[in-house]
């Protein structure tokens, strides 16, 4: 072999040396350079982790600071608020869910048909001055409906406390007859529904207001009338007016 050719062969040898080196260089550095990626990555990771773990523990900043804040000082009142003085009334008895209509099964009659008997009306609630029984029913107006006080010896048979006085209703009315096994007067004043009762509706104002059948007592008579928590008490009509009163019951569901 001429030494030009040994020569030649040596530097190519020497380059393929060269080049092996080169790629096993540069292989070890992409080698080196991933697995710090990797690790830097883990080390995110576990810091994002160790944030969100805090961030569960004690709440975010700002916002979430005061809600919790909030959240604290809500739950503080209501524990003081439950270990203060007992309620006025006494919590009611568990009982089955209702099956009754919120009105009650009513009896739709007009002031031009006959009274209904006994056994449809139902027992009277209360006794008029002359000892004549006074029934309970709604009637319907324009725009709105009222819990009325309803006698056969009254005419017209229906009368409403509205717009300051004892109102006569001709037309349309609906008569309750009162059940004594799902029914019962309960005491109230000044509007207030007792706590945990749920009372018969009767009626509505034109704007909407709920209203509700009382039983006031006038010199010592018992009046049905109406009631709701705008009124602030109950409204009766008894002698040609509508008389206001603080205390009166309310008629609500067993």
């Amino acid at each position: 072999m001429s030494p030009h050719n040994r020569r030649k062969s040596v530097d190519s040898s020497d380059s393929s040396s060269g080049s092996d080196s080169d790629h096993g260089g540069k292989d070890s550095h992409k080698k080196e350079k991933k697995d710090k990626k990797d690790k830097d990555k883990k080390d995110k990771d576990k810091k994002k982790d160790k944030q969100s773990a805090q961030a569960a523990n004690y709440g975010h900043s700002s916002t979430a600071d005061i809600d919790n804040r909030q959240a604290r000082l809500h739950t503080s009142q209501i524990m003081d608020y439950e270990q203060g003085p007992p309620p006025a009334y006494p919590p009611p008895l568990p009982r089955a869910p209702s099956s009754h209509p919120p009105s009650g099964y009513r009896v739709p009659l007009t002031t031009d048909n006959a009274f209904p008997p006994p056994a449809q009306a139902g027992p009277a609630v209360a006794h008029d001055l002359d000892g004549s029984p006074i029934f309970i029913g709604s009637a319907i107006m324009d725009g709105s409906v009222h819990p009325c006080k309803i006698g056969p010896h009254l005419q017209p048979y229906v009368a409403v406390p509205y717009g300051g006085a004892e109102f006569g209703h001709h037309g349309r009315y609906d008569l309750l007859p009162f059940d004594g096994a799902s029914m019962e007067w309960v005491p109230s004043s000044h509007g207030r529904i007792p706590p945990g009762r749920s009372p018969v509706e009767g009626g509505y104002e034109e704007g909407g207001e709920k209203l509700y059948h009382a039983l006031g007592d006038v010199n010592g008579v018992k009046v049905p009338g109406k009631t709701g928590e705008h009124l602030n008490g109950a409204n009766v009509s008894f002698g040609g007016a509508e008389i206001a009163v603080s205390q009166y019951e309310i008629l609500c569901w067993r």
